[in-house]
């Protein structure tokens, strides 16, 4: 059963307000939450971070988080 808002009828800040509770919780839903209830936190993630993604399909990628960055530390 879906659950909360659909991603693609937040607003920008909504989403970036959302992913930041997500990720705040994160830690604690795999630690301690029941498997359903870790798979819903997953599955809402990755919704969100969907969407963002296709919002942002030109998103500034640091250059240091590339392969060729990695390499060069």
């Amino acid at each position: 059963m879906a659950t909360g808002i659909p991603p693609s009828a937040l607003s920008d800040q909504d989403l970036l307000r959302e992913l930041g509770h997500l990720y705040a919780t994160r830690m604690d839903a795999l630690r301690h939450a029941a498997a359903q209830a870790f798979g819903e936190h997953t599955r809402r993630m990755n919704q969100l971070e969907t969407e963002y993604l296709r919002r942002r399909p030109s998103r500034e990628v640091d250059p240091a988080r590339l392969r060729e960055g990695a390499r060069a530390r």
